[in-house]
């Protein structure tokens, strides 16, 4: 066999892959959202002192807004419901949070960088982009095709 025929080959073998990994990738971001949500619902006043020492406006309305944010992601990525729309909202907080958190750290994620939210944005576009796969309301609601 040659080298053309192997790989389209294993290119074709390879989308059995696409909605299983889809699957996983949601599973492992709304997870990543899990505690950081929950702990911001678990003292929201303290947050929004936080938010406000980083001179976020309005840092009790925006606290909420990414508490409810990141809780609906969570739900909605682990049902891969209306997946590619709450991509949306969710890079916004990832961008926040890299501005006005992370990026003084730098790139490290072990010096607490924006290195793991920029991972996050780029797996929410692939969201955005490929859907959430076969495994999901997506496709049973809206007969989305992955």
């Amino acid at each position: 066999m040659n080298i053309k025929k192997f790989y389209l080959e294993f290119t074709r073998l390879s989308e059995y892959l696409k909605s299983v990994s889809l699957l996983l990738a949601r599973l492992v971001i709304a997870y990543g959202f899990y505690t950081p949500a929950m702990n911001k619902w678990a003292d929201m006043n303290s947050v929004a002192e936080w938010f406000g020492s980083m001179g976020i406006p309005f840092p009790l309305l925006n606290a909420y807004m990414a508490a409810s944010t990141e809780i609906a992601g969570v739900i909605l990525l682990t049902l891969g419901l209306l997946t590619r729309l709450i991509s949306i909202p969710l890079i916004v907080v990832m961008i926040v949070a890299i501005i006005t958190v992370h990026l003084p750290h730098g790139f490290s994620a072990g010096d607490n960088g924006f290195e793991i939210p920029l991972y996050y944005m780029i797996f929410l576009i692939g969201f955005i982009a490929h859907g959430a796969g076969k495994f999901s309301l997506d496709r049973f609601i809206f007969g989305e095709k992955n």
